[in-house]
């Protein structure tokens, strides 16, 4: 069980003991002479680290994912939309592989300074190998409405504040101090594990796809771990409560909203203005709300939500939405679940086909009423629930009375009609099998880390960069391994993005049990 109901004397003085005696973990790399003290604190480092006496710092500091999530946190790897800088980053990483004496590569792309790290721990045996995947890029902030600097690694208030600390540098904290720790105690493992440090998944030309198209070889495997399942909290925000998986994403898609008008002088404005008719046909399409769709992912989380949550009002709620009948029963009881949610956006996400307006554009100059507007939607359907082509027609007769155009948009060179049935192919593309001994090892570590909580496989309501492994038909997982609060899940991607210090050590412990079940 996570201890992390008094963030204030925990989240700062964390267990000092347990860092300087453990034998492994990331202390054996500093104290292998591949990284100082410094060099992985940064000069920003937390007063977490500033209390340890001269001398322990660098091997107590190692040996704390805080020290090392800080550092992550402290590299630039904003993405824009056509990659960031992560070499700094995958250089940093490679130096703790190296010291650990693992094989290590980073593989350029056609764009400078935006590479990705694979690193190698050679197993005992042939069995197929695990392949850990978590990327390096961040989302851009907006630096001004953040409480602390974004990119300091700042801890405050029992929590580890900055970019990336929840989405997915946190992620990549815990496991890489979880797998250094079992090469410190000198373990091996009965199968590789491959450590994939990807670029691009935010956005960008060379991501995953990029990379198994030109080094399919180096990436074959048999099980993927990545981002994903959240571990949710009761009312307390702090206390496990529900323990996921994902073992499926939403299905990504974009629609591109079209209003036209009069251009003219802005002087002389005129009642069919394309930004005013674009902003009141958003307005009624923001109130809309797709059908509920439960499917047999779904049903599965939703029942455990409810065996796990201690409201028994909110239970009540769940049960009566499972056992519907009919699609207005259906929506009357998913509203009452999503309106007793501690985590509301959540459980509507995973309930309804999304809609997000994410940019708009129009105009050129102030004293021109331009003759156009748009308005990007970014989409998210269940598998197996709406179709992404239902979808589009419904938006599209909403749209029409209004003479809003709206357009699918496909990739370069790809048609509609082609590009629907790529969709129907990954709407229809099943949930990773959980018959396997990496869903096994998690469902393990759950048990053994969480012990109160209940764990369940889970929709993924966000999308992750699984995408080549799927199409061979390899089984991928995901998970962020710590309890997070609604307020934590909803600066992802935001502003003051933050998870709870405690939460990552607890996670790093499970990450730690996960790959203990692979070792020989």
């Amino acid at each position: 069980m996570n201890d992390a109901t008094d963030p204030t004397s925990r989240g700062r003085l964390l267990n000092r003991r347990g860092f300087l005696t453990r034998a492994g973990g990331i202390a054996a790399v500093v104290a292998a002479g591949a990284i100082s003290g410094e060099s992985l604190l940064g000069s920003d480092h937390a007063a977490s680290a500033a209390t340890l006496r001269p001398g322990r710092k660098a091997a107590a500091a190692a040996d704390d994912p805080l020290a090392l999530l800080q550092k992550m946190i402290s590299f630039d790897t904003q993405n824009f939309g056509k990659g960031g800088k992560t070499r700094p980053y995958a250089e940093m990483v490679k130096g703790l592989w190296d010291a650990a004496g693992v094989s290590s590569e980073i593989i350029p792309t056609p764009q400078p300074d935006n590479v990705h790290l694979l690193a190698r721990i050679k197993g005992t045996t042939s069995a197929a190998p695990v392949l850990l995947l978590g990327h390096s890029d961040v989302v851009p902030v907006e630096k001004e409405h953040w409480s602390v600097d974004p990119f300091a690694g700042v801890v405050k208030d029992g929590q580890i504040w900055g970019r990336g600390a929840l989405d997915m540098k946190g992620m990549n904290s815990a496991s890489i101090s979880a797998l250094l720790r079992h090469l410190g105690e000198g373990g091996k493992f009965e199968r590789d594990i491959i450590v994939l440090t990807d670029c691009d998944e935010e956005a960008g030309d060379y991501g995953s796809s990029w990379l198994a198209k030109n080094h399919w070889d180096k990436l074959d495997c048999g099980m993927v771990l990545t981002e994903g399942g959240w571990f949710i909290a009761q009312s307390d925000k702090t206390t496990p409560m529900l323990i996921t998986v994902t073992r499926q994403d939403k299905v990504y898609f974009n629609l591109d909203l079209y209003a036209d008008g009069t251009a003219t002088h802005s002087s002389k404005p005129m009642p069919d203005s394309a930004i005013v008719g674009l902003s009141r046909a958003v307005a009624e399409l923001g109130e809309y709300d797709a059908p509920v769709h439960l499917t047999d992912v779904t049903r599965e989380y939703f029942g455990a939500l409810a065996d796990a949550t201690d409201d028994r009002r909110w239970e009540r709620a769940i049960r009566l939405m499972l056992h519907a009948r009919g699609q207005h029963a259906l929506e009357r009881t998913a509203a009452l679940v999503v309106k007793g949610s501690d985590y509301p956006y959540l459980h509507h996400a995973l309930l309804h086909t999304t809609a997000a307006y994410v940019i708009e554009d129009s105009g050129y100059k102030e004293n021109v009423i331009p003759s156009e507007a748009h308005v990007r939607v970014n989409c998210r359907g269940i598998p197996g629930g709406e179709k992404p082509r239902d979808f589009l027609a419904t938006v599209r007769q909403k749209m029409k009375p209004r003479g809003i155009t709206v357009k699918l948009a496909a990739p370069d060179g790809v048609s509609e009609a082609d590009y629907l049935d790529q969709l129907d192919h990954t709407w229809a593309t099943p949930a990773a099998d959980i018959k396997t001994p990496l869903y096994q090892a998690i469902s393990k570590a759950s048990e053994q880390t969480y012990p109160e909580a209940v764990f369940a496989p889970a929709l993924f309501e966000a999308g992750t960069s699984l995408g080549p492994w799927r199409e061979h038909g390899i089984p991928g997982y995901g998970v962020y391994p710590y309890v997070i609060d609604n307020d934590q899940l909803v600066a992802m991607h935001g502003n003051d993005e933050r998870i709870y210090v405690d939460a990552l050590k607890t996670g790093t412990d499970f990450m730690y049990r996960v790959f203990d079940q692979f070792r020989a």
